[in-house]
Formats: C-alpha cells, sequence, structure tokens
C-alpha cells in the first residue's frame, strides 16, 4: 500500500449543484441587489458552502406513507369501454376481508395517490406519475374491505367547475352527453350517477364535490374541514381542500364518511386532534320533527325559476313532515363569492405553481416525489395546461408581483368573518338550504371555443363559500328539470355532518316515497 497516498473520500454527486457566477447575477438582479462581482463571488462561496451540508440531507431516510394491500398497475381503459370518458384508469385493488365497506365498488378521484397506480391529475404536467405511496383515505378504504376498481377522471389539475378540461376527454353528463357533469370531480359523479361503482372519493377546493354531484343527480358531502385528511392528495390551497364521499344514496355517504374520517396523527395540519367521529349511518332518522332548516335568501338570488321551483319544492316536503321552517339572510353570502374566488386563484398559483403542491408553512407530511413530478411537468410543458389554469396563472403572477399577495391577505381575514356570519344564523337553525347551482348542467363548449366561454360559471354560485368556512355542505338531487338533474345543498355547523346528513336522509325518503 502507498504511503504517501492522501486520504479522501470518493467523489460523489452533490443533492445540491451550487450556483454559477451568471446565476448568482440573474438572483441578484431579481432580488433587487448591486452588487460588484467580487461581491458574488464572495457569496458564491459562502452559498456553496452552506449548499454542501445537503449531502446528509439526501441521505437521511424519508417517512413515507404505508402501503399495505397488494395490488397490479392496472390499465387506460378503452374509449369503448370507458362510459362517459369518466374513468383514468381501472384497477382491481382489494382490501380486507371484512369491514364496513365489504362488497362496496370504489372509485378514487385522480388527484388522491394510489400506490403503485398513474396518478395524472387531469394534467398533461403529471402524465406519467406514479405514486409509491397510498394517500390515508386510500388505506381506510382498504383497511374497511372496500374494493378499488379505479381511478376517477378529474378536470386538470382540478382547476374547474366543468368538466372539459380533462388532458385525456372532456367527462359528459350521464343524462345528455353533450353537456358537463360538473367538476372537478367530474368522473365520481358520472361512474356514480351510471351505477358502475357504488361510491367514489372527490375532492373539493371551490365546490368540486357538491357541483358534479348536482349536475349528475347523486350525493356529494363536502364535510367539514379538517375532518377528513388530505394526506396524500394534490393541494390546490391548504386553507381550501377538503376530500369527501360521493354515493348514489345517503346512507352510503355516511358509511364512506364513517371509513374515511378521524385524525391522522398530526399528518394533515388541517385537522384538529381529539375529534370525536360518530357512527353516522346510525344517525339517519326520518323524524324532523325538532329539526329547524334555515332557507337562506340570498341564495336563490338570481336562481333559474324552474330549479327554485324544485328546490321549494323540497322544502315544502321537509316543511309538511315536521320541520320548522323559517327564511334566514346572510347578505355577506353574495360577497363570499368574491372572497372565495380571490383565494382560490391567488392561493391555487402559489401552491400548485410557485410551491408545486405545497408551502413553506405546512405543517403535515410532504410527498417530495409529487413535488418534483409538479416542477418538472411546469418546467417542461407550461404551455400544456388547460386554458382555466392559465388565467389562474396571469391572476396570480400580476398579484404577486403588482400588490404582494395582500388581496389574498384581506380574504383570509374577510373569510373568518363570513364564518362568523353563518354560525350566527346557524344559532337558530340546525342546517340552511338554497340550490346547490343555480341552473341545471350547460353545454360543453364546441371545438374552437374562445378563453371567455371556457369560463367556470359554476363557481359562480352558492359553493365556494364553504371552502372557505369549513362548514359540511352536501348536495342532494331534488328533482328535474327538462331531463336534467337539480341539487338542493344542505349546510350545517362545522363538525355536525351528522345533522346534514340525517336532513338529507329524511329527504331522500320523502322523495322516493312519491
Amino acid at each position: 500500500m502507498a504511503t504517501n497516498e492522501v486520504d479522501s473520500k470518493p467523489y460523489r454527486a452533490p443533492a445540491v449543484r451550487s450556483p454559477s457566477i451568471g446565476e448568482m447575477s440573474d438572483m441578484a438582479k431579481a432580488l433587487g441587489f448591486n452588487m460588484s462581482p467580487e461581491e458574488l463571488t464572495e457569496y458564491q462561496g459562502v452559498v456553496s458552502t452552506f449548499l454542501a451540508g445537503y449531502d446528509r440531507l439526501e441521505d437521511l431516510p424519508e417517512p413515507q406513507l404505508p402501503v399495505k394491500y397488494p395490488r397490479t398497475p392496472g390499465y387506460r381503459p378503452k374509449l369503448e369501454d370507458n362510459p362517459n370518458n369518466a374513468w383514468y384508469w381501472r384497477t382491481d385493488i382489494k382490501g380486507a376481508l371484512s369491514g364496513k365497506l365489504n362488497g362496496k365498488r370504489l372509485g378514487i378521484k385522480d388527484s388522491i395517490a394510489v400506490a403503485g397506480v398513474p396518478m395524472m391529475d387531469g394534467s398533461r404536467l403529471l402524465e406519467g406519475y406514479i405514486p409509491e405511496y397510498d394517500a390515508t383515505v386510500v388505506t381506510r378504504i382498504l383497511d374497511e374491505g372496500g374494493h378499488i376498481i379505479g381511478k376517477t377522471a378529474c378536470e386538470d389539475l382540478c382547476f374547474s367547475g366543468s368538466s372539459f378540461t380533462n388532458a385525456k376527454h372532456p367527462v359528459t353528463n350521464p343524462y345528455d352527453t353533450t353537456r358537463t357533469s360538473g367538476g372537478s370531480s367530474s368522473g365520481s359523479a358520472a361512474l356514480v350517477a351510471k351505477g358502475a361503482i357504488d361510491m367514489a372519493l372527490g375532492g373539493d377546493q371551490g365546490g368540486s364535490i357538491r357541483i358534479p354531484a348536482s349536475f349528475c343527480g347523486i350525493v356529494g358531502l363536502k364535510p367539514t374541514y379538517g375532518l377528513v385528511p388530505y394526506t396524500g392528495a394534490v393541494s390546490l390551497d391548504q386553507n381550501l381542500d377538503h376530500i369527501g364521499p360521493m354515493a348514489s344514496n345517503v346512507y352510503d355517504c355516511a358509511l364512506l364518511l364513517e371509513a374515511i374520517a378521524g385524525y391522522d396523527n398530526g399528518l394533515d395540519p388541517r385537522q384538529p386532534p381529539n375529534m370525536d367521529i360518530p357512527m353516522y349511518t346510525t344517525m339517519l332518522t326520518c323524524d324532523l320533527s325538532t329539526i329547524k332548516i334555515g332557507i337562506l335568501k340570498e341564495g336563490f338570488e338570481q336562481c333559474n325559476t324552474n330549479v327554485e321551483a324544485k328546490i321549494r319544492h323540497a322544502i315544502q316536503m321537509l316543511q309538511k313532515e315536521g320541520a320548522t321552517v323559517d327564511e334566514i339572510s346572510v347578505p355577506m353570502h353574495l360577497d363570499g363569492l368574491k372572497i372565495a374566488s380571490v383565494v382560490l386563484f391567488e392561493g391555487g398559483y402559489e401552491t400548485m405553481f410557485r410551491g408545486f403542491g405545497f408551502s413553506s408553512c405546512f405543517g403535515g407530511h410532504y410527498t417530495t416525489s409529487l413535488q418534483d413530478a409538479l416542477a418538472r411537468g411546469f418546467k417542461d410543458n407550461p404551455n400544456d395546461i388547460s386554458r382555466p389554469l392559465k388565467k389562474l396563472c396571469f391572476i396570480g403572477e400580476h398579484n404577486r408581483r403588482q400588490y404582494h399577495h395582500r388581496y389574498y391577505s384581506k380574504a383570509r381575514n374577510l373569510g373568518r368573518v363570513l364564518r362568523q356570519a353563518y354560525d350566527e344564523v346557524l344559532k337558530s337553525c340546525d342546517v340552511f338550504v338554497m340550490p346547490t347551482i343555480k341552473y341545471t348542467a350547460p353545454k360543453l363548449p364546441k371545438e374552437g371555443a374562445g378563453v371567455a366561454e371556457m369560463r367556470n360559471r359554476a363557481l359562480n354560485s352558492n359553493v365556494a363559500q364553504f371552502n372557505v368556512t369549513g362548514h359540511p355542505a352536501l348536495s342532494i338531487n331534488s328533482g328535474f328539470v327538462d331531463g336534467l338533474p337539480v341539487g338542493m345543498m344542505i349546510v350545517g355547523k362545522r363538525f355536525d355532518d351528522a345533522m346534514v346528513l340525517r336532513v338529507a336522509h329524511a329527504y331522500e325518503k320523502l322523495r322516493d316515497s312519491v
């Protein structure tokens, strides 16, 4: 052995590459720093020294979400085997041999990770990404014996209340294939309505469970904010994110909520600890004699007259069955749409296109492989995102550059005031109701339609306000207008999802008995 050989570690590629002088100069200009070449060289040295410490961080093992049940990757279905273009991917994943979901066929919205199965989130940006982890709600479904038979199609990064932005195909309405199924949980709603699955998971940041539930005539619940863990799903803004159940009837909706609700051991900071999760299915009753229902006056403004008539008739049925019904007013409800839109657009831009799925203030589990995939996708294919997403980017970047997102901050502050306004009227009633959407499913845009024709009309309604405030809100079919479903929305006190489900169940039994 040579004695004069200097002991040294073998070369290894750095985890994080040090910036060049040119990159240091570009960053200095962007940050507004005036620096001489000598200063830039000095700072380059200290930055490089700091970044060398990332090698150790790279070596430390990262905690992962568990994958408990075997599965194969599945397959992309042929068009002729894909009703309404509602499936993204077909799977055959069976969970425990027993449990409350045993025998139930489920679809998982493609914004929610299923390990080993491609996840596109409706977008070219994520095409080819295969998560190595199961979202917490997926594990809970499998633990309860659920049978996951596929990933359901959704809108491009879940940013649309319609159903034409999915990068593969538009999702069509089961009642009229020239019309939207609603979004962004478009495939989940269409497949439940067709009877292809018993229940599904949806996601909701601005109405994305309730809009398609209304347009497709099913039951869809946006639970109380934080009741269901969001761990392992793609975020739009952590203050708006909800996962919830979608089903053909209220009982199945309550059953799925039982399976997925509850604290996630600190992995999701949206959740308060020590939540009491009741057996929702045992609390479903048709007795309305002690129930007080408010009719939200502002929820009917500019509503289609035929849609309003269906909702008013549904309310009359509840009243005849013994519920006490009174009109209530929350004038700020109308401003709530503007508040929610600012949070959704500016927060969505920062989360998806600058944080690539997360923010630096997030206190829960980060899925770093998803961050990498979103970052690479946007760097390589920014022009492939949908027109609604390009609109979001322009609005978000403009308000970041010119107004440092002060209006996002103001909207978040006003959101607390809006929550208090709803809480105040809920002191005098158990729930309040209104149309989910003030019209029936519109036509899908034609080939060559302009940007203005592709606006998110469905967001201009009653839904997004409750993403900001966190109240549970459920859409249930209250009849049909010209052959198209009409949804009634039932809103309750935060963490009293049981009451929302109870009133919905009572109405469902009355409706189906006629």
